[in-house]
């Protein structure tokens, strides 16, 4: 069993936290750890995958970093993520607008600050990845995924708009016309379809999916910092200024729309219903 410690600034993290993170050897384990809710987007949860991502950035940019060289954002129970949290959109009435809002921008800071991380990261996603979920997985420099996975943006089919960087970064990975089918139709990509539209690097068989993505995150670890580093900021630099207007925009989008009872009345008929990828 490998034995995980944090460097001695890292902050206690409870057991029973959203978010955790696990340090090992230069390797650092973000973990989304509500597997019982299939990982939901909520507020709760969004701050504390904020506040993990905002003491890696730390540890990557301060002197004392502890020999921080690689990433790996994973997640606990069966789903990646099924995206945002309906449930608790739904319990704040009149105010779902201001709190999708200030769910959407606290993730788009967790999504930019893992963009222009100084070290590699790796994501490792299985089951559903949907919604916000989707974003977050792309938002990392490579993808690992389990064959189960399924990917759905789903946004649209609730009456509202794509948030997390979606619709900055799928025409940049797919092309235009590949990301309008995706967030209009909410088409369901199996990870094989997934894999060759280019947006996962690896699909292994679910039982390997964690050995394989560790596997890719200690490489990169055990690589020159440096190179890597510049390397990725070449590939990703000039854009990281736009992904953040860009983060903005879907923010305050996204925010319009649940303030609809359209998308209001979508959302509670889709809680209802039996086994779909948001629950």
């Amino acid at each position: 069993m490998t034995v995980r410690t944090q460097p001695p600034s890292a902050p206690h993290t409870c057991p029973a936290a959203p978010v955790r993170i696990e340090w090992d050897r230069g390797l650092a384990h973000i973990v989304l750890s509500r597997g019982d809710t299939g990982n939901a987007f909520d507020l709760d949860l969004v701050t504390a995958l904020r506040d993990a991502v905002e003491q890696v950035v730390r540890w990557t940019t301060e002197p004392d970093q502890g020999g921080l060289r690689a990433v790996l954002l994973r997640a606990e129970g069966r789903n990646f993520s099924v995206g945002g949290d309906l449930k608790s959109f739904l319990a704040q009435g009149e105010g779902t607008a201001s709190y999708v809002r200030k769910v959407a921008e606290t993730a788009h800071a967790a999504v930019l600050g893992l963009a222009g991380l100084h070290v590699p990261v790796v994501a490792e996603v299985q089951g559903a990845v949907a919604g916000g979920g989707v974003g977050l997985a792309l938002a990392a420099d490579l993808v690992v995924a389990g064959r189960s996975t399924r990917l759905r943006l789903a946004y649209t089919a609730l009456g509202l708009t794509p948030d997390c960087g979606a619709s900055w970064l799928l025409p940049r990975l797919v092309g235009e016309r590949r990301a309008l089918d995706l967030v209009l139709t909410n088409r369901v990509l199996d990870a094989a379809k997934a894999e060759a539209w280019g947006l996962y690097n690896r699909v292994v068989d679910d039982s390997a999916l964690p050995a394989a993505a560790e596997e890719l995150a200690r490489d990169l670890a055990s690589g020159h910092a440096y190179g890597l580093y510049q390397s990725k900021l070449l590939v990703r630099g000039a854009g990281l200024d736009e992904l953040r207007d860009h983060l903005a925009y879907e923010a305050e989008t996204i925010a319009a729309a649940s303030s609809r009872s359209q998308a209001r009345e979508a959302m509670q008929q889709f809680l209802t219903r039996p086994r779909n990828v948001h629950r």
